[in-house]
């Protein structure tokens, strides 16, 4: 029997996921693909929404903190927020996936090596199987590495995280709810 899965979307905002950048919005249409499979589905559908300070660039209620329109959230699936990279960390989301007896976390959203990254670490420590959707996730450049290079570093590594409960790394086309 398969467990409860939750299609965990973190910070997919305005501000973090561009749809006039060709690679974003790539993965604005695989994490809306995967919406359209977990509502079929009737699987839980998580919203993570990053909430900056005063003068950040997520800070809410402006433009980039909200969620993009092409993965909006229906009726009835939560939006949590959050201030940290952590989505777990002062949040209630721990809380909402054992009220939904949810064991099985499939992950997507920005930013890699920041929410995503940890998210997945805290997820798997806590005892959820976890997947994340190595095409379904997005960061920017920085000094030295390409957003593509950290994206694979990343899919690299937790794929090989060693955990009671390791991290999976699949595509879009092979998530199953």
């Amino acid at each position: 029997m398969r467990e409860q899965a939750a299609l965990l979307i973190i910070d997919a905002q305005n501000g973090l996921v561009d749809e006039s950048y060709p690679e974003e919005l790539v993965v604005l249409e695989h994490i809306k693909a995967l919406l359209e499979q977990a509502r079929a589905a009737q699987a839980s559908v998580i919203y993570m929404q990053h909430d900056g300070g005063p003068g950040h660039p997520l800070a809410p209620e402006t433009d980039p903190w909200h969620i993009n329109a092409l993965v909006a959230p229906q009726p009835g699936e939560p939006v949590l927020h959050k201030r940290a990279s952590d989505s777990f960390y002062e949040t209630p989301l721990q809380q909402e996936l054992e009220a939904r007896g949810v064991r099985r976390l499939i992950v997507t959203g920005a930013m890699t090596e920041f929410c995503v990254d940890t998210t997945c670490r805290r997820a798997a420590s806590l005892g959820y199987d976890v997947t994340l959707v190595a095409d379904a996730h997005s960061t920017g450049d920085s000094a030295g590495l390409t957003a593509a290079q950290k994206i694979a570093y990343h899919n690299a590594t937790l794929a090989e995280l060693a955990t009671d409960h390791p991290i999976s790394v699949l595509p879009t086309e092979e998530i199953t709810f």
